[in-house]
């Protein structure tokens, strides 16, 4: 899928194929001069993270690489700790909120042979592309804080009437799915119908493939809640992906 949009003037769009061309040539120097830098590069290039087209994500993808070079390098039972103390379940979550939710979404499950973090690269950047970073960290974040409320508060309603046993406040949760699964229901949004229905069908089946082996349906369900959320978020990753649409100049049309 490309993101690049042909741009130009209605009265060049029917001119003599010269003045097409000129037209075209000084829009890509507008472009190249700095507030249409946001288009995406052609090619393999899409899906690699820099500073001026991702920040967000390639801040993100190089934190993930170093805790995930950490997992792997340090002894296991502080990796163990750590995990324990970064995990989103209800004992953290009630006594440290801000700083689970916030460590729990710096590790990757798998550590650096995680599939994971190349559908991080690609998913959140190609929604990074769209949305500009702030933007894409709110849907990621959003994602994140949400499915884990969704599906953690649940859980301690039902410790409190005695439905589930208090092991169930101590369950060891993380990583980076609820929030890259908001960026890829939010992503479906901006592609074409084809390609949309396509992504939410093929991540739905697998969602639900997890979920009825019933091995972790905390979060599964949580995954799914996490989806949910990024297909709710489209009227507005519309808008805002409408809103950075150069004009004829190649500059960002201003915002009403």
């Amino acid at each position: 899928m490309t993101w690049t949009r042909a741009v130009g003037t209605g009265a060049a769009a029917g001119a003599d194929p010269a003045v097409r061309s000129s037209h075209v040539a000084e829009g890509s120097r507008a472009g190249r001069g700095g507030r249409a830098g946001w288009l995406p590069a052609r090619g393999p290039a899409r899906v690699v993270p820099g500073p001026r087209a991702t920040p967000f994500t390639l801040c993100y993808a190089l934190v993930l690489l170093g805790t995930g070079l950490f997992s792997h390098l340090a002894d296991p039972d502080l990796v163990r700790d750590l995990l324990a103390h970064s995990s989103t379940d209800v004992v953290n979550l009630a006594h440290r909120p801000l700083l689970s939710l916030v460590a729990s979404g710096v590790w990757v499950a798998g550590g650096l042979l995680s599939p994971y973090i190349v559908a991080f690269l690609v998913v959140v950047g190609a929604l990074e592309r769209r949305l500009g970073g702030l933007r894409t960290a709110g849907i990621f974040l959003l994602g994140h804080v949400l499915a884990t409320l969704m599906t953690e508060l649940p859980v301690a309603a039902s410790v409190a009437v005695g439905q589930l046993p208090d092991s169930s406040l101590r369950r060891l949760d993380y990583g980076i799915s609820y929030g890259l699964l908001a960026c890829a229901g939010a992503l479906a949004g901006l592609v074409r119908p084809w390609l949309r229905w396509t992504l939410l069908g093929g991540i739905t089946a697998a969602l639900l493939a997890d979920l009825a082996e019933f091995t972790d349906p905390l979060t599964d369900w949580g995954h799914l809640l996490a989806l949910a959320i990024g297909v709710l978020a489209w009227p507005y990753v519309r808008r805002a992906a409408q809103r950075r649409v150069p004009g004829p100049s190649g500059r960002a049309p201003r915002s009403a």
